[in-house]
This record gives structure tokens, C-alpha cells and sequence, in this order.
């Protein structure tokens, strides 16, 4: 049974999360004291983490970034504002995904659902090596490493170099990419895909691989054999 860790101040909602997540059959856990966000992480080994952005002490943010000091445990925000920079921010501080308040339940369980099967699979059928253009992919401990250096990617920033790298020179489409990361991409905005890829392309870049990926206007992505001169 997975662990979901529903980081929520509002009691009445999440009352409600939790009582639908437990029909799913998913054993969730609330934090008591905000104060201490970390410690209820360390003591749960959550395998998701739902949080909300406006919390006390500490907003959403802080909490995110924090956990991803840490671990590589999927993380969903689940907020009512509705800025885009506030997508933004969660996808560049590592976040999988990000609803906007009011929601569907049934885009809650669907989103979680794709997320827990992308990071089971992961855990179960990959512990193989990849390399591309002089470098190590490590697909079960999501890194990448060259002599310049190594980086740590989040688990959607893998899968979406894995996919590129496996179809070398050839263009992966937005809506592929949007359909194997997310499962069913109506309900993912078209700007969260292009933040995971810009926030891979700027992870690549400190170890020299920035130009590796190649956007085809209007078509979708290229990982190159080797950067163009």
C-alpha cells in the first residue's frame, strides 16, 4: 500500500482528500505541528507528497524545497492560486505536478495513479545505464554524469531525457511526451511540459550538455547525437 503524506492546514479538505485516497486504498498521514514538516517526512517515507502552497509558518514552497534537499519522492502542489509563476516556481523547485484548487477528484487519482506507476516501474524495471554524447545516465538513482561533473534530475526530468535519448535524432512530439508522462495530458497544462524540459535543458547545461536538446518549432524535442557546431 503506498504512503501519501497530505500536507494540508485545511481540516475539512483534508478530511475529504483522505477519505477519498483510503477508497483508492492509499494510507495517508497529515503533519500536526507545520513547524515541523521535516521531522513527519523523515518519520513517514512517504512515496507522494500532496502539499499545499498556502501554509502555516512556512509556505508550500519552503516545504518543497526542503524535501528535495533530501529525496526524489514525487511531489504534487495542490493550491488555489492561480498565478502562473506559482506553477512555475513548484515545477522549478522540482514539484511533478501542480492542480489548481477547485479540482476533480477524479484528476487528483489520475495524476497520482500515472505518477506512482512512472516511479514503481522505475524502481522495478530500470536499473540499467544509458549514455549520450560522452555521458552516464543513471536511470535508478536519476542522474547524469560526465567529466565535467554530475546532476540530479527529478524523476519527470529522467523519464523526458530517457524517452529523448532512446530516440536519438529522431523528434518525440509534445503530446508523446505529454501522454507518457502524465497518462491522459488534457488535464496537464501545455506550459508544464516546456517548464520540466527548460528546467532539464538548464540542469544539462552545467555539466556542458545544454545544446544536447533541440526543440522543433511546433513539432517537439530532439536529443542530438552529438551539439552542433
Amino acid at each position: 500500500m503506498f504512503k501519501i503524506l497530505l500536507i494540508e492546514d485545511d481540516a475539512s479538505l483534508f478530511k475529504e482528500i483522505k477519505d477519498r485516497l483510503i477508497d483508492w486504498e492509499y494510507k495517508v498521514f497529515g503533519v500536526e505541528n507545520f513547524q515541523l514538516v521535516m521531522e513527519s517526512f523523515a518519520e513517514i517515507q512517504p512515496d507522494l507528497v500532496i502539499i499545499d502552497i498556502q501554509l502555516p509558518k512556512y509556505d508550500g514552497f519552503h516545504w518543497c524545497r526542503m524535501i528535495r534537499e533530501h529525496s526524489k519522492v514525487p511531489i504534487v502542489f495542490l493550491s488555489s492560486r492561480d498565478h502562473p509563476t506559482d506553477m512555475v516556481m513548484s515545477m522549478n523547485l522540482g514539484a511533478d505536478d501542480f492542480i489548481q484548487k477547485p479540482f476533480h477528484f477524479d484528476v487528483l487519482i489520475a495524476k497520482i495513479q500515472a505518477i506512482l506507476r512512472r516511479v514503481h516501474n522505475y524502481s522495478t524495471t530500470t536499473s540499467d545505464l544509458k549514455t549520450w554524447m560522452g555521458a552516464t545516465i543513471d536511470l535508478e538513482r536519476n542522474r547524469v554524469t560526465n567529466e565535467m561533473g554530475m546532476i540530479e534530475l527529478t524523476k519527470n526530468e529522467i523519464f523526458i531525457l530517457k524517452l529523448l535519448v532512446e530516440r536519438k535524432n529522431k523528434i518525440v512530439s509534445r503530446e508523446d511526451l505529454m501522454n507518457l508522462l502524465w497518462d491522459d495530458h488534457r488535464f496537464i497544462s501545455d506550459n508544464t511540459l516546456t517548464v520540466n524540459v527548460n528546467r532539464l535543458r538548464k540542469k544539462l547545461a552545467g555539466i556542458g550538455l545544454g545544446d544536447g536538446i533541440e526543440t522543433k518549432v511546433g513539432q517537439g524535442y530532439t536529443a542530438l547525437e552529438q551539439v552542433k557546431k
